[in-house]
């Protein structure tokens, strides 16, 4: 199989602000190297908003960044002081914390998460499989996205996560009812059997 060019950027375990907004929106990197030199209404679709997203979190704080700052002239001919603008061509962002952001924001598909292959599924969670069990297969899935996210149990009970995403993702596990609405009884059933603190307890006070 010849691996799509896309895929060694795989390779990287962090990334500068703009490769990873180029990135989010499906846009391989080499092929935009001088894209903060363009205008505006030049640049590719999409990427303003990620890289306004990305910006935006990392001066705010919700995402972790290494910051590198741009000294120089500006327009007007004056030095710029360092640390007056961040240089998002060398600031960089780790992966891990890339994708726990993108996760908080609701994305977890596209590039930072290429799908499992069909044969790396595991059987019982094959859709395929004529003995798949929705109901199985909503229980890991709710286990896997908490117990991988810590955001999404930032001021909750892990119980309270689960049911957070059982209810979100209701539609893909049959966890509806015939108006649409999420079947709180089958959620909770299977929160009690994804949930791993079954000692309870108030949430922990986020640090």
């Amino acid at each position: 199989m010849t691996l799509d060019k896309m895929n060694f950027w795989r390779l990287s375990d962090e990334f500068s602000v703009v490769q990873a907004a180029l990135l989010i929106v499906d846009l391989s990197p080499e092929e935009f190297p001088y894209v903060m030199t363009w205008e505006k209404h030049d640049w590719p679709e999409n990427f303003a908003a990620a890289f306004s997203a990305l910006s935006h979190a990392i001066c705010g704080e919700r995402l972790p960044a290494t910051l590198h700052y741009i000294t120089g002239m500006n327009a007007l001919g004056e030095m710029m002081a360092d640390g007056e603008h961040p240089d998002w061509n060398k600031s960089t962002i780790k992966i891990e914390d890339l994708k726990k952001w993108l996760s908080s924001r609701g994305f977890t598909t596209g590039f930072f998460f290429p799908e499992v292959e069909k044969d790396d599924c595991p059987h019982y969670l094959d859709t395929g499989n004529k003995n798949y069990s929705a109901k199985l297969g909503a229980a890991i899935g709710a286990w896997q996205a908490v117990n991988a996210n810590s955001v999404l149990i930032k001021g909750k009970t892990v119980k309270q996560a689960l049911l957070k995403w059982l209810r979100k993702n209701a539609d893909q596990f049959g966890l509806t009812k015939d108006d649409g609405s999420p079947n709180e009884q089958g959620i909770e059933e299977i929160a009690k059997i994804s949930n791993w603190d079954t000692k309870g307890g108030a949430p922990k006070t986020p640090g």
